[in-house]
């Protein structure tokens, strides 16, 4: 099986050096069907994985910011589909929000999330889930510590961002920092933890399924 080329056809894919899982997994299931339709099916498809990950909510009484299944949801998909599909799905997944489906944490839609004290977390998804795809097209989802590079590079990028918008509304960037990011590394790091087992996990079924 030419994985290179299946992970590079299509509009909205480019020569990658590694295949992607979904490419991987799906080439033998669409056969025949345009690749367009592949790909739009996989993009909608994670984006209401991301609305149902987003119904897990632990809210926190010291900071306006919940933990929330969105964020593993988010990089996941970003590994998964890689950058460009990632990116797309991502971003549909916040217009199907903002349209007023209640797909955001606690079931919240609509603008007003985009306007509130967590709305660097939501505009950060997009950017966090192209990235951990990009690393992903390099390999970075087939060996444990390169996965959790992955996902720790686009949980980083989440938190950052939300503490610096999160700071606008709590009175300055330490306190931002304080209540956006320091509560969440350890969720995160169980995040990061489950997908260093399980990506390289899949990678080494898949390979063995091919011998």
């Amino acid at each position: 099986m030419n994985h290179t080329a299946i992970a590079s056809d299509g509009p909205l894919a480019r020569p990658i050096a590694h295949p992607l899982l979904a490419d991987v997994v799906f080439s033998s299931r669409t056969a025949g069907r345009p690749r367009v339709v592949t790909d739009a099916l996989l993009i909608v498809g994670a984006s209401l994985l991301m609305a149902a990950c987003a119904r897990i909510v632990i809210p926190l009484p010291f900071t306006p910011a919940p933990v929330t299944g969105q964020t593993f949801a988010v990089l996941l998909t970003g590994v998964v589909l890689g950058m460009r599909r990632g990116f797309l799905a991502t971003l549909l997944y916040l217009m199907e929000g903002a349209v007023g489906l209640p797909f955001f944490a606690s079931g919240a839609s609509g603008i007003a999330p985009f306007f509130g004290p967590t709305v660097g977390y939501l505009v950060a998804f997009p950017f966090a889930a192209a990235l951990t795809g990009f690393l992903s097209e390099r390999g970075f989802d087939r060996r444990p510590l390169t996965a959790a590079l992955a996902m720790f590079a686009g949980s980083l990028l989440i938190l950052v961002v939300g503490s610096l918008c999160l700071s606008l509304f709590v009175g300055g960037i330490a306190k931002g920092f304080l209540l956006g990011m320091l509560p969440f590394v350890p969720g995160d790091l169980i995040k990061t933890a489950l997908a260093t087992i399980a990506l390289p996990s899949c990678w080494h079924y898949l390979q063995r399924l091919e011998k």
